[in-house]
């Protein structure tokens, strides 16, 4: 499961200027956004990062990811389309530049966490061929104080799909 990018499109790594169009689409698409200090703090730590900008719409930002290097392992912390974008394989495109990186600092392994009440993005993550492997109790913040499960998937690298990456 690949994407093609259209050639309009450019992966580029995050700085410090992208964040109010990073912080426009976060707060679009979660109820419970990054705040622009998480994201300051990711910078900030070397994690990679990286946009998705449009060239036909004047170089505006439609995506990003944010993961942490580990030893063999991946961590994908944060990666979001936005809504108007979404459906249209940007994050399958973002994934698919993860894995990249991915081989090339030999981790083995990519992992992430999903809101359970996120089935979007969990399809999303089970066609690429991520599994489920684990469930993290109470660990995203809910409405009314309440916490919400997130489901632990993880994708061996070398299953990836291969195509892009």
């Amino acid at each position: 499961m690949n994407a093609v990018l259209s050639p309009s499109y450019r992966l580029r790594p995050m700085v410090p200027a992208d964040l109010d169009a990073v912080l426009d689409i976060e707060v679009q698409a979660y109820a419970f956004p990054w705040t622009r200090g998480n994201f300051i703090d990711s910078l900030e730590a070397g994690y990679p990062a990286r946009v998705l900008t449009d060239a036909l719409a004047g170089g505006r930002v439609i995506g990003y990811f944010v993961a942490m290097e580990g030893v063999d392992e991946m961590h994908l912390l944060n990666i979001t389309v936005a809504p108007a974008e979404q459906g249209r394989g940007h994050g399958c495109g973002m994934l698919d530049a993860l894995v990249r990186m991915c081989r090339d600092c030999d981790a083995e392994q990519l992992w992430l966490e999903v809101r359970q009440s996120n089935p979007r993005a969990r399809e999303l993550y089970t066609r690429y061929g991520f599994r489920e492997v684990g469930l993290r109790r109470g660990y995203y913040p809910a409405a009314l104080g309440q916490r919400e499960d997130a489901r632990v998937m993880t994708l061996l690298v070398d299953e990836a799909p291969h195509g892009l990456v």
